[in-house]
């Protein structure tokens, strides 16, 4: 019997035995570097003479590996493994299937520091960011096959005389799993775990910027003998699962977590019934978000400051949870100001295989120009204050910028950059920075900061985000406590890591009985 899920506890690199094991680990990652990597389909490994490589942004010259670039007649090998493979395991106890979750929650622990060094090489997380990302896919899997148990149990119905009522969760059918770069390991393998563990077959299409850390999971879905065919692993153009499989007949659901426009093409893709196709597609999305922290005139300063420069440049920026926006009542604006900029100023930025830095480089070159051409856009809508361009270094690296005195309807205000720019807004008074936070087509996090009780139960009832936050800074939710996903073009609102979560890959059927 298990017992209640608990999160798993952060590694303390202050402790040397921590600090030395992931230098080990970095070592090893580095060692390993060009190596040729295959899909796996069908319980099988696949390799192709067209491939893509994985490269290392801190120095692209660095080929981190090098991976299939799958086509469509490979997609549709995938697609039909997949359905083979469903006719078993969607038959498969829950019990068993939850199982293979936890057995792979406690080979993640075992691989802990090779995930955590493969995130920090491949997209540039910082020794935290990286132990963050594998301590949350750890959670996502004990979490999931508890859930799984929880749905697969019997389920409350209304006693009726006569009759044996029963509710049943049951598996869709075939899934797309298309995860993004950002949390590389955390997302890939929480969309995925959560369709496998419901009863479903999925093939995941990572992102190209990141398909070494999504191999390190699906080898250990492989070690822990999850049967072929359940999980296809399929590397490649986003063409290939955003066009063909999407499109697909047999394709019973799509997982999506990336960009507002190509998660909007999905979901018009979706919506086209293909010849063949006998159901409506589900589309469970993540798209972004535009996310504000308000900082109230009778809020902890010290503490807003604080909040506001870890949530701006965690990662980069590069989260859809990152605080894009500080949205400032204007009769506290300028000590504001006065006590962020420290913050700012004492981050350190370079390759994040060195411990001591905070900010590592960007995602890839083009993440690269996008958010300089937006530091730039910036620095004419509004007053520079910080930062405003590239450190010089050779990589993908960025100064963090802040930028003044920004209107709400500039487009550093409106559009998501994805990246270290911070935005900082003027309001008249509470009600007001509250209708400049609200003032998006976005809606996934936010956070307020006052210490007057009846001003948070108004940001309560009025931040229309889908996980606000009171005092503390809008990033790093946790499985279970933070059920994660957005309002507007934000998403789905799905709530990853949530009760609900796992609502999106079954269907109810009802039975009854007649006694």
């Amino acid at each position: 019997m298990r017992g209640e899920f608990r999160n798993e506890p952060f590694l303390d690199f202050s402790k040397d035995e921590n600090r030395q094991a992931m230098l080990h680990a970095i070592k090893k990652a580095r060692a390993s570097f060009g190596k040729e990597h295959a899909l796996w389909i069908g319980g099988k490994d696949i390799k192709t003479k067209d491939t893509i490589k994985s490269l290392n942004p801190s120095n692209p010259s660095e080929v981190i590996g090098t991976f299939p670039k799958a086509d469509e007649k490979i997609a549709e090998q995938a697609m039909q493994a997949a359905l083979e493979a469903y006719e078993t395991w969607s038959r498969t106890s829950v019990t068993e299937r939850a199982e293979y979750l936890f057995k792979a929650a406690d080979e993640l622990r075992k691989r802990r520091f090779e995930s955590n060094a493969i995130m920090v090489l491949e997209v540039g997380k910082s020794w935290p960011e990286a132990d963050g990302d594998t301590a949350e896919a750890i959670d996502f899997l004990e979490f999931y096959a508890r859930e799984a148990l929880r749905y697969g149990g019997e389920q409350p119905v209304t006693p009726y005389p006569g009759e044996k009522p029963e509710l049943r969760y049951i598996p869709l059918g075939v899934g797309v799993v298309i995860p993004p770069w950002n949390f590389p390991m955390a997302i890939c393998l929480g969309m995925t775990t959560a369709a496998i563990v419901s009863g479903n077959t999925v093939i995941v299409k990572p992102s190209s910027d990141s398909p070494a850390t999504a191999a390190l999971f699906v080898d250990i879905m492989k070690s822990v003998g999850l049967p072929g065919g359940v999980l296809n692993f399929m590397t490649g153009s986003g063409r290939v699962a955003g066009e063909y499989l999407v499109k697909h007949p047999k394709t019973r659901f799509i997982s999506f977590t990336g960009s507002k426009a190509v998660g909007l093409g999905i979901v018009k893709k979706a919506g086209e019934t293909a010849d063949g196709q006998i159901w409506i597609k589900r589309v469970v999305a993540e798209m972004g978000g535009k996310d504000a922290i308000v900082v109230d005139d009778e809020a902890d300063l010290d503490a807003a400051a604080e909040g506001v420069a870890l949530a701006a440049f965690g990662f980069q920026g590069q989260k859809c949870s990152a605080c894009s926006r500080a949205i400032i009542v204007d009769s506290v604006y300028d000590k504001f100001v006065e006590k962020l900029m420290p913050h700012v100023e004492k981050i350190s930025v370079g390759d994040p295989s060195d411990q001591s830095h905070y900010m590592g480089p960007v995602v890839n070159e083009a993440a690269f120009q996008s958010i300089h051409d937006y530091m730039k856009i910036g620095a004419k809508e509004g007053k520079l204050l910080a930062g405003g361009g590239p450190t010089g270094q050779d990589g993908y690296f960025l100064q963090p910028t802040v930028i003044g005195d920004v209107d709400r309807n500039a487009r550093i205000a409106q559009e998501e950059i994805f990246g270290p720019v911070l935005a900082l807004t003027r309001a008249k008074d509470f009600d007001d920075a509250l209708a400049v936070a609200n003032g998006t087509e976005y809606g996934l996090t936010g956070a307020v900061y006052t210490e007057n009780r009846e001003k948070v139960d108004k940001a309560k009832r009025e931040f229309h985000v889908g996980n606000l936050y009171v005092n503390r800074k809008c990033t790093g939710a946790l499985v279970g406590v933070h059920p994660f996903g957005g309002f507007n073009m934000s998403g789905t609102d799905s709530k990853a890591g949530g009760r609900d979560y796992l609502l999106l890959f079954q269907q109810a059927k009802s039975i009854s009985e007649k006694i």
